[in-house]
C-alpha cells in the first residue's frame, strides 16, 4: 500500500468519511502520516479532527494532481517519465540523500523520516 502513488480522490473521500463516521484520520494514515492518523483518533472524542478532516477533504480536492503528487507522493512522476530519467539523477540522487542525511544528524529529521525518504530516493535509481 506504502509503495504505490496515494489517490487524490480516495483520501478525500476518507477525509470527508472521518466527518461522517466516529472514528477520524484514516486519510492520514492512507497518506502515509501514522502520527498523525492516531492523534486523530485519539482526539475523535472531541470536534477536532472532523473539522480538520473536512478542511483537509476541500484542500485534496482542491489541488490538482501535480501539487498532490509533490505533497503526498513526494513528487514522485508518473512510471513512464522515470524511464527516461537522465543519468545524472544518480548525482543529484546522491547530493540529495547526503542533505538528508545531515538533516538527521541534526535532529531535524526523525530515524523514521529518513529512512522512508532515504527509500523512495534509492528506488529512483
Amino acid at each position: 500500500m506504502f509503495s504505490q502513488p496515494k489517490n487524490r480522490t480516495l483520501a478525500a473521500m476518507l477525509a470527508l468519511s472521518g466527518v461522517l463516521i466516529p472514528v477520524s484520520g484514516l486519510h492520514k494514515f492512507y497518506l502515509g502520516q501514522p502520527l498523525w492518523g492516531l492523534l486523530y483518533l485519539l482526539l475523535s472524542w472531541t470536534p477536532i479532527p472532523k473539522v480538520a478532516s473536512a478542511i483537509e477533504a476541500v484542500w485534496y480536492l482542491a489541488q490538482d494532481g501535480e501539487q498532490f503528487d509533490r505533497n503526498f507522493n513526494l513528487g514522485d512522476a508518473p512510471q513512464e517519465a522515470q524511464l527516461h530519467a537522465p543519468a545524472q539523477s544518480v548525482e543529484s540522487i546522491a547530493t540529495a540523500l547526503r542533505q538528508l542525511d545531515s538533516l538527521r544528524a541534526e535532529g531535524l529529521v526523525s530515524e523514521y523520516e529518513f529512512e522512508q525518504k532515504r527509500r523512495q530516493l534509492l528506488d529512483r535509481i
